[in-house]
């Protein structure tokens, strides 16, 4: 830059390509003279000249009309005018051509007192252009808060396929691969004549037309197609797939599929981009885009738009489809460390009723027991093991051996609780890392209930869980006062047993917090709300089962919910109505 140049450059900021750019406009500095005083890097990108080749020289050098001159001179003079001046003016690129833009020139306050004009250019393509970047940020944005709202597999991919329509298709699907589980068990490989083919299942879809004729499958069924078209071709390949002006007399593997030939001429499909949605360099299914009403074919920045959102959903995708078969692995954990049968013997008819959580929160660690006790004795069990996942289903399932072990002793209710509070303790310092670890790796909450059918008597402990409902035969349901004792786990159990003499008929319902909690409600309003459901004449106990989790169980379910019924009856009668009581008792430890 000579000396001409590095004055200009200390006049103004402009000169350095420093001048502040609003959107799409590109500013320059004028002297009076009509030279170029100032330039910006927006004005070097429009028009490809640096501050270095433009300043100093007349403006009329960048205009492409032959006149430039004279024109440069009514314009600045126009520019004097309060509202100054503007027009659309014809500007000469560096390399040689000629674009059309709308210029401003407005009088310039200096402190030097010196007439200057503020010149900015308006490129109408790269404002346009500037205005659907902006757009389309906007839009990704939005994708961000309405796409992966759960971790629930189907959801997402129905989530991502209303968004794009209609904003940037007529008609999307989502489809899964086989490898994904859309509820516990992934799909299989379909066998056919002419080979093994790849599966999908549609996991969402949406269309401008109601009743969406343009999907030959609906929501959760599985989607076929022929090994060589463009479909497989994605999956296979990973790439994205983009046919502009959709011609489905090139497609020699449409021959094979009339259904989808059918429906492509009966909808107009005219445009389509195809776009694989990958999570962890794994392909987990495509992604469809398709025009049918909107005469605007696709494009190379529609579709870098289209894999913008299926990369977002992808990784919501790939989370939903990691928690989903962890679910499903900790669902099969707990059925098969959870009784298959119970039974309660000559004293007792037991039904009971588990149910998970739903995909959100996940599979938690309740359990249920009904164990055999000597003298037609009866052990009721219900427990929750803090916290969800395959953890806690395993957690649950150490503990309910510990507690069998415990029950085979024929220890007191309370005692046994302290048992097993201090063999939690114990394994989990066993299994901790360090030593001075604070949080247990263990806790849980248990109500323990033994019957006693000779004496009709009931002994309740619990370690920090809800109390049992009794109902007697009447119907009248109650809410025993029971000492609450802590959570197992803790290492400090000292409990408490409360003992109730029952009459024959007398209905026990153990439950944990995950039926009786909710949102809306605290737990004490849970418990007398089962306790009302639970009241009645006598009837069979699947019934009361259906009735109190209809009655109770209204909101989404955020954690699993156990419900264990068990009625008492007579114990049939002996010729020697001693000989229960002169049963060996195994000795209290």
């Amino acid at each position: 830059m000579g000396s001409a140049d590095e004055a200009a450059a200390d006049r103004d900021p402009l000169a350095s390509g420093e001048g502040v750019e609003s959107d799409g406009a590109v500013t320059a500095v004028i002297d009076a003279d009509g030279t170029v005083a100032g330039w910006t890097q927006a004005a070097h990108t429009l028009l490809g000249y640096t501050a270095r080749e433009v300043l100093g020289r007349p403006l009329a050098d960048l205009l492409a009309a032959a006149d430039a001159g004279p024109f440069v001179t009514a314009v600045l003079r126009g520019a004097a005018a309060p509202g100054g001046w503007s027009g659309t003016v014809r500007l000469r690129h560096r390399g040689g051509h000629h674009l059309d833009v709308q210029l401003r020139i407005s009088r310039l306050s200096t402190r030097d007192g010196a007439t200057r004009w503020l010149a900015a250019a308006s490129d109408g393509r790269a404002a346009a252009y500037r205005r659907l970047v902006s757009k389309r940020l906007m839009l990704l944005n939005e994708a961000g808060t309405r796409i992966g709202t759960t971790l629930d597999v189907m959801r997402t991919g129905q989530e991502l396929a209303d968004f794009v329509v209609p904003r940037l298709a007529d008609y999307t699907t989502v489809d899964l691969a086989e490898a994904v589980p859309l509820g516990e068990e992934p799909l299989a490989r379909l066998g056919m004549d002419a080979g093994r083919i790849p599966v999908f299942r549609r996991a969402g879809v949406a269309s401008i037309h109601e009743g969406i004729p343009e999907s030959l499958w609906e929501l959760g069924q599985p989607v076929y197609v022929p090994s060589a078209s463009p479909f497989t071709q994605v999956l296979t390949s990973g790439e994205s797939y983009l046919e502009p002006v959709l011609n489905p007399s090139l497609h020699s593997w449409l021959v094979s599929d009339p259904q989808r030939s059918r429906v492509i001429h009966e909808t107009g499909m005219h445009s389509v981009m195809m776009v694989a949605i990958q999570a962890r360099g794994r392909v987990l299914g495509i992604a469809v885009f398709v025009r049918t009403d909107n005469p605007d074919p696709f494009e190379r920045d529609d579709l870098l738009l289209a894999e913008e959102l299926v990369d977002r959903a992808a990784l919501s995708l790939d989370n939903a489809n990691r928690y989903t078969r962890e679910r499903a692995a900790a669902l099969a954990l707990q059925r098969d460390l959870l009784p298959s049968h119970v039974s309660g013997g000559p004293a007792l008819d037991v039904d009971y009723c588990y149910l998970p959580a739903d995909m959100e929160h996940g599979v938690g660690g309740d359990w249920y027991d009904v164990i055999p006790l000597p003298r037609d004795r009866v052990a009721l069990v219900v427990g929750d093991v803090v916290g969800h996942g395959i953890a806690a289903a395993a957690a649950m399932g150490r503990l309910r051996i510990a507690l069998h072990t415990l029950a085979d002793m024929d220890l007191p209710p309370a005692v046994l609780l302290s048992r097993l509070d201090r063999t939690v303790v114990r394994l989990a310092q066993e299994k901790a890392d360090h030593a001075d670890l604070a949080v247990p790796s263990l806790a849980a909450t248990c109500l323990y209930v033994v019957y006693d059918p000779i004496e009709r008597l009931l002994d309740v402990t619990r370690a920090g869980h809800p109390p049992p409902v009794v109902v007697d035969p009447a119907g009248r349901a109650t809410v025993p006062e029971v000492p609450a004792g802590v959570p197992i786990g803790l290492g400090v159990g000292l409990y408490e047993s409360a003992r109730m003499k029952i009459p024959d008929g007398t209905l026990i319902a153990l439950y944990t917090d995950g039926l009786v909690e909710s949102r809306s409600e605290d737990i004490e309003s849970g418990i007398h709300r089962l306790a009302a459901a639970l009241a009645h004449p006598p009837a069979a106990l699947h019934e009361l089962l259906a009735k109190a989790v209809a009655t109770v169980r209204s909101d989404p379910p955020s954690d699993d919910a156990t419900l264990l019924l068990a009625r008492t009856r007579p114990l049939p009668r002996l010729a020697d109505t001693g000989e229960r009581r002169r049963r060996d008792t195994p000795a209290h430890p």
